[in-house]
């Protein structure tokens, strides 16, 4: 079933998104040559715990950390470690918190000091990707527009999108229904409409899409050892389109930049 929330619900949605939205904007000024993620996943816990919220992710299904935190060829899941980052790095930050009932989910992936050309532009490809699903949400289109809108332009720069994990909806509980491929034909699954809240989360490689799970049982990993990406909104379906609960103020100019491109292409 999917959930239409309420005013006051999407209220307590935005207070935990934007939560989220600002811890992570801590998180990437932290991630530097040297620093590990270990660092990076107590410092996360700190503030949420601060705040008066808890990890969403610490103990989900036994995840033992606030952070999945995925270095170049680690897709999704990876484990905050004591590996060191170094210059050329890639790092996938994503993270969730509960606060008053409610679920926010945001995810970023950033440089680690200077990257090379072809891994700047897969993260800039997965975020256009991203914000290409984003300008597909509006009442009245369906679901699977969400993840044709993400692999037209993914597969348009010759990068791969991941099959084996989606986005979803979100509440009161972090997965809720719908489920959100990133990839196949549009005008297909349930219609949108107001009040429905969506995490969508493009997950991009350089190579190919296939992927597996190291021996954690966590840490997913491209097969073929290429670099992968991930970039991840919350947002909620509005009369017009939808609101991105986990856009802090800071950045709306740079993301309405990325919907105008959008809508252009």
């Amino acid at each position: 079933m999917i959930v239409r929330r309420s005013t006051g619900e999407i209220d307590k949605l935005r207070r935990v998104n934007q939560l989220v939205a600002r811890i992570l904007a801590q998180l990437r000024a932290m991630a530097v040559p040297g620093a590990t993620t270990r660092e990076l996943d107590a410092a996360a816990e700190a503030q949420v715990r601060a705040a008066g919220a808890e990890p969403a992710f610490k103990g989900y299904h036994g995840y033992p950390a606030t952070l999945c935190t995925s270095v170049n060829e680690q897709v999704v899941h990876g484990i905050p470690s004591t590996r060191r980052f170094v210059q050329g790095d890639v790092l996938s930050i994503d993270m969730g918190a509960q606060l008053d009932g409610y679920f926010g989910d945001c995810a970023v992936t950033v440089p680690i000091g200077q990257v090379s050309s072809e891994a700047a532009t897969l993260l800039r490809v997965t975020e256009e990707g991203l914000f290409r699903g984003i300008d597909a949400v509006k009442p009245g289109a369906r679901v699977s527009d969400i993840g044709a809108a993400v692999q037209q332009h993914v597969e348009a720069h010759g990068f791969s999108v991941v099959r084996e994990f989606v986005g979803h909806g979100i509440g009161t509980s972090l997965h809720e229904e719908p489920q959100i491929a990133n990839y196949g034909p549009g005008g297909r699954g349930p219609r949108l409409s107001r009040g429905m809240v969506l995490a969508i989360e493009p997950m991009v490689n350089v190579g190919q899409a296939a992927v597996k799970v190291l021996s954690d049982g966590w840490t997913a990993v491209t097969r073929d050892g290429s670099l992968s990406a991930h970039f991840e909104h919350t947002v909620v379906v509005t009369d017009e389109g939808c609101e991105i609960l986990t856009l802090l103020e800071a950045d709306a100019a740079r993301a309405q930049g990325l919907l105008d491109a959008a809508v252009r292409t």
